[in-house]
């Protein structure tokens, strides 16, 4: 049986079912968020300030989740931020001011930060080598469907009330911590390596590799382009531009989603075995073209097909840069600097873009706010174009008599004669999966 055909470990799946859960219901809170801090009688300044809190926290604090991760483990960091994000969320349906919401949001997003760089941690670690791409393509669409799937819950229960949702998140974010806590805790695969069992990736380390610098910029143009521009902007030129009703701007996104999951989970497992390139050249420049076409759309049907279009270049993009990324830190290591990185490099594009883009919009056009907003991921294509790929072909291990006295760094021969012995050749070659120690 090969590799791509065998069954993931449940460890992963448990993953994948918290970030379904955990992107419901933060999609929950998101709708009523902004009016809720305008329940307390401040401008939408104000308002706005209480999400860019949480985003600036969650940029800030990712170098100290990174160190937390190398230091503490995985495990420990994602159940930690669980609990925080549950406590602070909780305490923010009792929020008595403004300024108390402010700081619970704030506290939130040090949470946030925390199980988002030690959750890709566990899923990169946990991930069988051949599968990357397919565990990659698996997470993001649990997550992207859970999004979705929230706005869609939180209106069915709007008549409960601006403090509900947060409840209702808290409460979901206790189920996911203890479902992850009792299904890792006797984990062996989630357990923390022995302190000298597993290399260690220094953020210095990911930069000297250009797969890693093209990751970084393209992570950053999709988090420009995707979570920030489109979410700030597309609403704005259907109602402004198109003139049409603003529930159409809500139709426009959800039709981005669904370009997204119909490839996020394929594209994902193909690039396992094509390679991680045509999918990052080809999602780059997919989403880049339909970008710019939302910014010359002349009505509706053009700005719902160009919506299609990116949305099937994002989804081509976002799982297999996490596959690439998994590929510089290779299995059984930890890199958490070197995830905060990629994390701090979306969060970035999401802060800046949406000013710098919105400033654009307003003093230029839309056409050219887009085009120079499809232009940064079609740089991100070129760049990927110009980059070694980070799917390094399988090489098995000679047998001892073949290798003519070439010795393998740190032991590494030892420990796959030893494995070859006790496990058979498919053990030898899953230990040498990410490319090292070749003879």
């Amino acid at each position: 049986m090969s590799n791509r055909s065998k069954a993931l470990p449940i460890e992963i799946w448990v993953l994948v079912g918290a970030a379904f859960v955990i992107a419901i219901g933060f999609g929950l809170v998101a709708p009523v968020l902004p009016q809720y801090a305008r329940s307390f009688g401040v401008g939408v300044a104000a308002a706005s300030a209480i999400i860019s809190a949480f985003a600036l926290m969650r940029l800030l604090f990712a170098p100290v989740s990174g160190r937390l991760v190398q230091r503490l483990g995985e495990r420990s960091v994602y159940v930690s931020g669980l609990l925080i994000v549950a406590v602070s969320t909780g305490a923010s349906a009792l929020a008595q001011s403004y300024w108390q919401l402010l700081v619970l949001r704030s506290v939130g997003g040090i949470g946030s930060t925390m199980f988002t760089v030690s959750s890709l941690a566990l899923v990169i670690r946990l991930s069988p080598p051949a599968q990357r791409g397919r565990v990659s393509g698996l997470w993001s669409t649990s997550f992207l469907i859970g999004s979705v799937s929230g706005p869609l819950v939180g209106g069915a229960l709007a008549g409960l009330g601006l403090r509900a949702p947060f409840l209702i998140y808290m409460a979901a974010l206790l189920a996911v911590t203890a479902a992850v806590y009792l299904s890792l805790r006797n984990s062996h695969l989630a357990a923390p390596e022995a302190t000298g069992a597993v290399r260690v990736m220094t953020f210095r380390q990911g930069w000297e590799r250009p797969e890693y610098r093209a990751v970084l910029w393209s992570n950053f143009a999709n988090g420009a382009a995707v979570f920030g521009v489109r979410m700030a902007l597309v609403p704005l030129l259907v109602v402004e531009v198109l003139h049409q009703p603003p529930g159409m701007a809500g139709v426009a996104l959800t039709v981005f989603a669904a370009g997204n999951v119909a490839v996020l989970f394929i594209s994902g497992g193909l690039s396992d075995r094509w390679g991680r390139r045509p999918f990052l050249i080809a999602g780059s420049l997919v989403c880049a073209v339909g970008t710019i076409g939302l910014g010359f759309a002349p009505n509706l049907l053009w700005l719902m097909a160009s919506s299609v279009v990116a949305g099937l270049g994002s989804g081509m993009l976002s799982p297999t840069q996490q596959a690439a990324l998994a590929d510089v830190i290779g299995p059984n290591a930890r890199g958490g600097p070197v995830l905060a990185g990629f994390q701090m490099s979306a969060d970035l594009g999401t802060v800046i873009g949406p000013v710098a883009i919105g400033a654009l919009a307003q003093h230029v056009s839309y056409g050219v706010a887009l085009s120079v907003t499809g232009a940064l991921l079609a740089v991100a294509g070129v760049v990927w174009a110009l980059t070694p790929e980070p799917l390094q072909p399988r090489t098995r291990v000679a047998e001892p008599d073949h290798i003519s006295g070439v010795p393998c760094d740190d032991g590494e021969y030892q420990l796959a004669h030893l494995a070859a012995e006790s496990c058979g050749d498919d053990a030898t070659e899953r230990l040498f999966d990410d490319g090292r120690a070749k003879v």
